[in-house]
Formats: structure tokens, C-alpha cells, sequence
């Protein structure tokens, strides 16, 4: 009976050790939360880099009807991805960076890979995450783009991921220019430790 009771003693303090331990890891290291404001959209498509394609689950519309699954182009806040095919702008970046069109379209397919990789679900080839939109002063372009900052459900901005590691330039139109510098601190040191398509 004793010994019983010995061993249901060493069951309860293992158990209650482990709780613990476990309490200790988990503590700080809460989920992130997106502030309110922020809107919940899934992942459709990566069009280039730096644009995506969302479907919003619910829009209240006149403040009483809701719109489902409404789909829109967004164009990633503060960062410029090379063009993955030719066109006018990827000329452009042509004459800009004094590399070929071939060249850009190359370094966008890149870009556009990296994007993709970030955003899909893991182990899922075409499933993509869901992520939060922020907006900033201009919600939307003359091409009728939301402007967003993109955040992943890990708490990172996905425009900080792709410029930091080397995959965008800076790209700052005001007035969306709450994270300006950051990004501009991003690509530099992406630059200088030749990070992404800054490698030799």
C-alpha cells in the first residue's frame, strides 16, 4: 500500500514538473494577434514579388449588408520587385538599372519564386497562407490595386521579408510612407551582404 502510494506521489510530480516546464517554454511566446483594423484575406495568387492576389472573406457594405469573398490585386506598400515579364515597366527597369530586359525578367521570376515560397502553406504546393492587410494614408492605386503592408500569420510583414532578404528595391510613394525607413535600412544591408538577387 505504501509503495503504492510512493508511486502515485513520483506520477503527480512528474506530472506537475512537466506542466511547468512546458508553462515556462510557452510563456513569451504568445501567437501573434493582428490589430483590429488590420483586414483578414487568403492568399489566391502571387502575380510577381511584389503583387498578390486575395480573396477577402466579409466586407460589411453600408453598414448592414456583407460581401463575401470579394478578390483583389494587391500591390505590396514601399518595395519594387523586378518585372517576371516583359512589358512596359520591365523596360523601364531596364533603362534604370542598365541591365537587360532578359536579365530583369530573370531576376523577377526569381523574385516572384521567393514570394511564393513565403506564402505558401507549408507542404502544399498550391495552397496558400492567410494573411492581414494593413493600409496606410492611399488604400488604393489609379489601377484600382489595394496598397497594403502584408502581414503573415507569424507577425511578420511579408514587403520587410522580401526587401531584407534581398529580393526588392525601395520603392517609397508618398504619402504610404510609414515604414520607409526600415525599408530602406532592409535593402541596404540586403546590398551589403549580398543577400538574394545580390549575389555575385
Amino acid at each position: 500500500m505504501k509503495k503504492q502510494k510512493l508511486t502515485d506521489m513520483k506520477v503527480r510530480i512528474f506530472i506537475l514538473i512537466n506542466f511547468l516546464i512546458i508553462f515556462s517554454l510557452s510563456e513569451g511566446k504568445e501567437k501573434w494577434k493582428p490589430p483590429k483594423e488590420f483586414v483578414k484575406a487568403k492568399v489566391i495568387r502571387v502575380i510577381d514579388g511584389d503583387t498578390i492576389v486575395v480573396s477577402v472573406p466579409e466586407v460589411m457594405f453600408n453598414k448592414r449588408k456583407k460581401l463575401k469573398n470579394l478578390r483583389f490585386t494587391v500591390r505590396l506598400i514601399g518595395i519594387d520587385t523586378p518585372e517576371s515579364k516583359p512589358n512596359r515597366r520591365s523596360k523601364i527597369q531596364s533603362e534604370h538599372s542598365k541591365k537587360d530586359v532578359k536579365t530583369i525578367i530573370q531576376l523577377g521570376k526569381e523574385a516572384k519564386a521567393f514570394t511564393q515560397n513565403i506564402l505558401r502553406k507549408s507542404g502544399k504546393k498550391r495552397a496558400f497562407k492567410t494573411v492581414f492587410l494593413e493600409f496606410d494614408v492611399q488604400p488604393q492605386d489609379r489601377y484600382g490595386r489595394l496598397l497594403a503592408y502584408v502581414w503573415l500569420p507569424d507577425g511578420k510583414m511579408l514587403n520587410e521579408v522580401i526587401i531584407c532578404s534581398g529580393y526588392a528595391y525601395p520603392l517609397t510613394v508618398p504619402p504610404n510612407v510609414k515604414y520607409k525607413d526600415t525599408f530602406l535600412k532592409c535593402f541596404k544591408e540586403a546590398r551589403k551582404n549580398q543577400r538574394g538577387l545580390w549575389k555575385n
